[in-house]
């Protein structure tokens, strides 16, 4: 199966999930109806790579013999379950996210703590909007990460055995500590910097890379999908190797596209990360070459929601003169080759190779 049938066959799955939802929200309470609506808007389109990923983790440790063996109806149902609660439990990571970094847009339109802050003012309601617009934001995002359980739960049901149930579930459990954990450290990042060892700023935000973003956008993904189909400890160790420097390259592009993306394809307003005061790789080496009073200037603008578009431009032209995204270019080229040389040389198919390395291309040369 190529992989835009998958994600047509991830969106419909997700799109009757929550549907199929809609009638206990109303049954408890018709006020819940934006839960719904909110969630709807939220997980329609997307780029589905985490979903991918999993799928051709599955699909890479075939036995031999069956290596482009499609999966069978039973299976392939499983396995869009497991992609669908993957992408859930993605969205509901957003939703929290968004309220940690006091985002105003997500995906082109406003992020789901604004929504529900502008739901708030529309029937004026008492007390803080934005207070009211951050718990509505809260729950919705805890209500995904259940959907999202259930949507796995039943996925992994239908594992080939008790081994690899438990393999996948393992696999499962490690991601959403892994990645709850790299949020917490990107947020003390983002407050500690000043007190903290300036010259461990870039191996801080590196490690944040991984547990934040790395590991559960490529890495768990692939063996997920690999652990519910029985791999075997080389096949689950190579797809970690290709997977965790192909996941640092791909947060590496997103903290470019942070700073200088256009914002009618990545759908937040350009320079976004510098108005949040995101303290990436980026910044860390931007930082390091600048003398003492332009970093003293730099510190004092990054992080404030008010900067102006001119004020983004100069941050993006010291940002540019240091050489700083020539150098994390360089890294997301050298991370790449890295992945690729693992794939190259790991023991699965070869129809699994061949599309993981399309995947692998794409989202680290993507402008949104």
């Amino acid at each position: 199966m190529e992989s835009p049938r998958l994600v047509n066959l991830v969106d419909a799955r997700i799109a009757e999930f929550l549907t199929s939802r809609e009638p206990i929200l109303r049954r408890i309470a018709p006020e819940l109806t934006p839960f719904a609506s909110f969630s709807r808007d939220l997980l329609s389109g997307g780029k589905r790579f985490r979903a991918q990923f999993c799928y051709w983790g599955w699909r890479a440790v075939a036995p031999a013999a069956t290596a482009s063996a499609v999966p069978g109806e039973r299976e392939l149902d499983a396995l869009v379950d497991l992609c669908a609660g993957l992408e859930l439990f993605h969205a509901a990571a957003l939703v929290h996210d968004d309220i940690i970094d006091n985002s105003d847009t997500r995906r082109g339109g406003p992020s789901v703590h604004r929504r529900f802050e502008a739901l708030h003012r529309e029937e004026a309601w008492r007390g803080s909007a934005a207070e009211f617009g951050e718990g509505g934001a809260i729950l919705l995002g805890d209500l995904l990460l259940a959907w999202s359980d259930e949507l796995i739960a039943h996925a992994i049901l239908g594992a080939p055995s008790l081994s690899t149930h438990v393999a996948a579930r393992a696999a499962l459990d490690e991601m959403r500590t892994e990645v709850t954990l790299g949020q917490y450290l990107d947020l003390q990042e983002e407050r500690a910097w000043a007190r903290a060892d300036p010259d461990r700023a870039l191996a801080r935000a590196e490690r944040v890379i991984v547990y934040k973003s790395a590991k559960y956008s490529v890495e768990a993904p692939l063996v997920i999908g690999a652990s519910l189909r029985g791999a075997s400890d080389e096949q689950v160790e190579a797809l970690r190797g290709f997977g965790l420097p192909l996941g640092i390259a791909f947060q590496l592009r997103d903290d470019l596209l942070g700073v200088f993306g256009d914002s009618a394809r990545t759908g937040k307003p350009s320079g976004d990360d510098l108005r949040e005061g995101k303290r990436t790789v980026l910044v860390a080496l931007a930082r390091t070459r600048l003398d003492a009073s332009a970093r003293r200037l730099f510190d004092e603008l990054l992080g404030d929601p008010e900067l102006d578009e001119s004020q983004i431009r100069m941050l993006q032209s010291t940002i540019l003169d240091t050489g700083a995204v020539a150098e994390v270019e360089g890294m997301i080229d050298a991370r790449y080759r890295e992945a690729l040389e693992v794939l190259t040389a790991a023991p699965i198919g070869d129809t699994a190779r061949t599309e993981l390395a399309g995947l692998a291309r794409v989202i680290t040369q993507r402008e949104a």
